[in-house]
C-alpha cells in the first residue's frame, strides 16, 4: 500500500537517491515537468521501458524522439501518458493509456495517481506524476510515493541539515580530544571509545541526509555539496583508525567494527553500552569502565607526511601507544621507512600530544 515516504535521510534507498538526482533542478526531465506545471497541465510519465510496462499499456503511438523539456511539455497535452527509454534519453511512446492490475492496493484517490501507483507496483519501474490541480510533482516507486519538492524548500532543509552536521562534527572533535587526553595516561575506557564511535555514526547519518539533498538539488546544490565535503573531511578515516587502535587482540577483525551501528535506532545509538556491544565488545568481558590500550594509529595519523605503511611499521614494532611514547629518537630512526629526520619529527609531535595539545588536524 503506497504511503508518503519520509524526507531524504540515511534510510532512503540508493535507487531513490539516484531517481531524485535524475529529477533534480537543471535536468531535462525536471525542466519539462516544470513547464508542464506552469502550463497548468498534468502528466503521467513512466521512467523506463520493459515488457512489463508494455503489458499494462494500451493505445497511444510510438514516436521514439529525443527527450527535451519542450517535447515533454507538448506531448503531455494529449490524453494518456508517456513512456521513456530506460536510459531516460528518449520518449518512446505518447498518449498511452495504462491498465494495471486493479487489485493492487493503493491509498491514492485521483485517477492519474492511482494508475501511476499501480503501474509502478506491477512493473517495478518508477512513474512520475505532475498534478495540474495541486501544482505538485511526485514519483512512485516500490510502493512508496516520494515528493519532488521545490528547490527553495530543499535548500532550506539542506541548510538545516548542514548546520546540524557542523554541530555534530564539533562534538566529534571534542570527544576525540577527550579520548586523546585519557590515552596519554593509558586510561581510555570502553565508554571513551564508544563515545567517539557514537559521534562518528551520528555525523555519518546527518552527512547521508545532506548528500541526499545535494543529489535532489542538482545544480542548485553545488555550494551545499562543497560545504558538506569540508565538514565531513576526515570523519571516514577516523572509523578505520578507531577500529585499528582499539580492537582487542582476542577479538576477530571482522567482529570489531562500526558497521553495525548503522542499524541502531537513534535511541539505541544514545546508549554507550549498546554502542560498545554492537561494535563487538562483549559487556561481560568489556564493561564500560574496562580500560582499552591504544596502539597509536590515531596519534600517528596526526603527524604530517607519515605514509600508512610507515605508521603500520611503527605500530607493529612498539605494539602500544605507551611503548611508543617511551621510545627514543634513535630507536624510531632504525625502523624501515623512518630515518633520523622523520624520527625527530615524530618525537616532537608525540611530546606535543603528551604535554596537552590534543588537537587533531585531520578533524579540524
Amino acid at each position: 500500500m503506497t504511503q508518503d515516504a519520509p524526507d531524504i535521510g540515511d534510510d532512503t534507498p540508493e535507487r531513490v537517491r539516484h531517481l531524485m538526482a535524475l529529477l533534480a533542478p537543471g535536468t531535462p526531465i525536471r525542466d519539462g515537468l516544470e513547464r508542464i506545471l506552469h502550463g497548468h497541465n498534468g502528466a503521467l510519465i513512466v521512467l523506463g521501458d520493459s515488457p512489463e510496462v508494455r503489458k499494462v499499456s494500451t493505445g497511444g503511438f510510438a514516436i521514439d524522439v529525443q527527450l527535451t523539456p519542450q517535447a515533454l511539455r507538448e506531448l503531455s497535452k494529449m490524453d494518456g501518458g508517456l513512456i521513456l527509454s530506460s536510459d531516460h534519453e528518449r520518449i518512446l511512446a505518447a498518449a498511452v493509456h495504462f491498465v494495471p492490475d486493479g487489485s493492487l492496493p493503493t491509498m491514492e484517490t485521483g485517477t492519474r495517481h492511482r494508475s501511476a501507483d499501480r503501474v509502478s507496483q506491477q512493473t517495478g519501474v518508477p512513474v512520475v506524476v505532475a498534478s495540474a490541480s495541486m501544482s505538485t510533482l511526485a514519483v512512485f516507486l516500490d510502493g512508496g510515493r516520494y515528493r519532488i519538492e521545490e528547490p527553495e524548500t530543499l535548500l532550506t532543509r539542506a541548510n538545516q541539515a548542514l548546520s546540524t552536521l557542523s554541530s555534530y562534527r564539533a562534538r566529534l572533535v571534542d570527544r576525540s580530544e577527550q579520548l586523546t587526553m585519557v590515552e596519554v595516561h593509558d586510561a581510555a575506557t570502553v565508554d571513551d571509545v564508544a563515545a567517539v564511535a557514537q559521534r562518528i555514526e551520528m555525523a555519518r547519518r546527518i552527512d547521508a541526509e545532506v548528500r541526499g539533498y545535494v543529489s535532489a538539488l542538482g545544480v542548485e546544490g553545488r555550494l551545499i555539496g562543497l560545504q558538506r565535503d569540508e565538514l565531513f573531511a576526515g570523519v571516514g578515516e577516523q572509523i578505520r583508525l578507531l577500529t585499528e587502535d582499539y580492537r582487542p587482540d582476542e577479538v576477530e577483525p571482522w567482529k570489531f567494527n562500526l558497521t553495525g551501528l548503522r542499524s541502531l535506532s537513534w535511541d539505541d545509538l544514545g546508549s554507550l553500552s549498546i554502542v560498545a556491544r554492537t561494535m563487538g565488545l562483549d559487556p561481560k568481558e568489556y564493561p564500560g569502565t574496562a580500560v582499552l590500550h591504544a596502539r597509536g594509529h590515531r596519534q600517528l595519523s596526526t603527524i604530517g607526511d607519515l605514509p600508512p605503511r610507515v605508521i603500520q611499521t611503527i605500530v607493529d614494532h612498539f605494539g602500544s601507544l605507551q611503548a611508543l611514547y617511551a621510545s627514543s629518537t634513535n630507536e624510531l630512526s632504525e625502523l624501515p621507512g623512518v630515518g633520523l629526520q622523520r624520527a625527530r619529527s615524530i618525537r616532537a609531535d608525540l611530546e606535543r600530544i603528551f604535554e596537552g595539545d590534543q588537537r587533531n588536524p585531520r578533524l579540524r
